[in-house]
């Protein structure tokens, strides 16, 4: 029983935990009696980072990095072009997509060739640009801070709002400035999408920089939200960044390489508690029980978590806790006004976000609500279309993983994608709900 409950525990904080661990991951299989039950690929797939996972399967990928204006370098991988099909080097349009909280760039390649997000785009005729926000694995670089440092936790200072203000804005103009294009369309997922509205509501000059922009699980109004640990986080949102800041603690739940080893290694087929490991991830980002590839286990917790600032958390729980969007509350009257000017943060004005918005969704995600996303459709200023998921159990996560994202989300979005290149505007039979 005592063993039980502790392979339980290492799966919660395989869940939670931190960063990737590439190097330690064959070694840990190799020396392990559950090394035979996976297969070489997938084990090698859980082994690589983005850059060569990308060239195993034969794409061309590119590295780049990226300071903000505060002193984040940001890790950026590109797509260039296809593998099989528009494979031939030269301009093409931009598609810029950005992974939600505890995700990075990986996410959108580690389903593989034909089923990933970015290898798909890639094959349609899109120029692919991954961004990595602040804090996570591949951007967890700064100037001056050390996001390591013993008892400091100023690296790790910010939420979801400098994401949108700082990172996104210096991401997209080197994306342009490199490429010698002057506009792009941006995917979000999750926190990609509400550091977009973050940006076009406190950068506005950037709706001119987009094309379109394709929402996936659109979160910006959280008061209906139902998940579980944000509920948690919400009814004690500033208590718990204060008491982690005490101890020294900014990033949310550091990266363990022996707990996520231990979590790999009962997730995976034929493991007695792969079905515990699967109900832990419904827990998280919502049952679809139909759209979950449990053989990828491995490689899900291979790459993600990917590290956040406990400070996106405590963002989210103040947004459920008083259901608008509003900037970061600093917790006192004072620091708010030296931070904004008010004594209490203000609110995004969604009306100045005048790009072309789709918002992509699900009646069953938890985490973006139906009710919450009619009240951001009605808020923007240039909302295009709203479509819903013609799955009821379509969850969160399977905007990223789902096995049928390809013909259930991605089809319908490169279509948008491709007919405002074409037309700057999209048909009436585009905008049809399904």
């Amino acid at each position: 029983m005592l063993r039980g409950t502790l392979l339980v525990l290492c799966v919660v904080v395989a869940a939670v935990a931190g960063s990737p661990h590439a190097e330690y991951i064959e070694a840990l299989y190799k020396s392990s009696k559950f090394g035979a039950r996976i297969s070489d690929n997938i084990l090698e797939d859980a082994s690589l980072d983005v850059p060569d996972l990308v060239r195993k399967y034969r794409y061309p990928l590119e590295e780049h990095s990226v300071r903000t204006e505060d002193g984040y370098i940001l890790g950026v991988h590109r797509i260039p072009h296809g593998r099989d099909r528009n494979n031939v080097p030269g301009p093409r349009p931009i598609v810029f997509v950005m992974h939600g909280l505890f995700s990075s760039s990986a996410d959108w390649v580690l389903a593989g060739p034909g089923t990933a997000f970015a290898y798909i785009l890639a094959e349609e005729g899109f120029d692919v640009w991954l961004g990595n926000a602040r804090g996570t694995y591949y951007s967890r670089k700064h100037e001056r801070l050390n996001p390591d440092a013993i008892l400091n936790t100023a690296f790790w200072q910010f939420s979801w709002d400098e994401i949108g203000n700082k990172d996104l804005p210096a991401m997209i103009d080197y994306a342009l400035a490199h490429t010698g294009r002057d506009r792009l369309h941006y995917v979000g997922h999750s926190q990609g999408t509400t550091a977009f509205f973050v940006m076009g509501s406190l950068r506005p000059d950037y709706n001119e920089k987009i094309i379109s922009m394709h929402a996936f699980a659109p979160v910006a109004y959280m008061a209906y939200n139902e998940s579980p640990l944000l509920q948690v986080i919400a009814r004690y949102a500033n208590n718990i960044e204060f008491v982690l800041s005490l101890i020294g603690i900014g990033e949310f739940l550091p990266n363990n390489n022996v707990m996520t080893w231990a979590g790999q290694a009962v997730c995976m087929d034929e493991v007695v508690f792969q079905p515990l490991c699967t109900n832990i991830l419904f827990l998280m980002g919502g049952w679809s029980e139909c759209q979950h590839n449990a053989t990828l286990f491995p490689v899900k917790l291979g790459h993600t978590p990917a590290g956040a600032a406990s400070r996106q958390l405590v963002h989210y729980g103040q947004g459920i806790a008083d259901k608008e969007f509003r900037r970061y509350d600093h917790g006192s009257s004072i620091a708010n006004r030296r931070a904004y000017g008010t004594r209490t943060p203000p609110h995004y004005d969604l009306s100045k976000l005048t790009a072309p918005v789709f918002l992509h969704y699900s009646p069953s995600d938890h985490l973006a609500h139906v009710n919450d996303v009619d009240r951001l459709f009605r808020e923007l200023g240039r909302p295009i279309g709203k479509f819903r998921v013609p799955l009821p159990t379509f969850s969160h996560l399977d905007f990223m993983w789902g096995r049928s994202a390809k013909d259930l989300i991605y089809n319908r979005a490169i279509n948008l994608i491709k007919s405002m290149d074409a037309n700057g505007f999209v048909s009436e039979q585009d905008l049809a709900e399904e």
